[in-house]
């Protein structure tokens, strides 16, 4: 299956790893997620394409703040869970494209879901910019 091209709302399957674990030493993630782009850009020096993911996790935030939760409607279009989720808004892991850490979901054998509905992802873009600038949000480097 061919890669997808990286683009912001773009929810794709990922070994997310948490700030947390990277803090407490680990260099690989405990599981594969669902994570959406939320920044795609050029590298000047090279024409690499560098992203940034926020994980989509079933655990309610601690800070409401610091995530976005997924409508049923928008979960159901993307393939996912019944189950609540939430974007994560407060962290997010920045890699080059593709990456080691892409990965299949295994039902379809595609390494995307497909993209949020674009009134969404502005929510998800509106609080990880927010995070970024006027609280600290962390980014992991893969």
């Amino acid at each position: 299956m061919a890669l997808p091209e990286p683009e912001p709302g773009l929810v794709i399957s990922y070994a997310y790893l948490w700030h947390h674990e990277h803090q407490g030493g680990h260099e690989e993630a405990r599981k594969d997620r669902p994570c959406v782009i939320v920044v795609a850009t050029e590298r000047a020096i090279d024409g690499a394409t560098v992203v940034t993911v926020s994980p989509v996790t079933h655990r309610p935030p601690d800070d409401p703040m610091a995530a976005v939760e997924i409508p049923q409607a928008a979960k159901q279009r993307l393939g996912l869970d019944v189950e609540r989720s939430w974007v994560i808004v407060n962290e997010g892991n920045k890699f080059v494209w593709p990456g080691f850490d892409l990965r299949k979901v295994s039902e379809t054998g595609r390494f995307d879901y497909g993209l949020l509905p674009p009134r969404f992802f502005n929510e998800v873009l509106d609080g990880f910019r927010a995070w970024r600038t006027k609280r600290n949000g962390r980014l992991t480097p893969r």
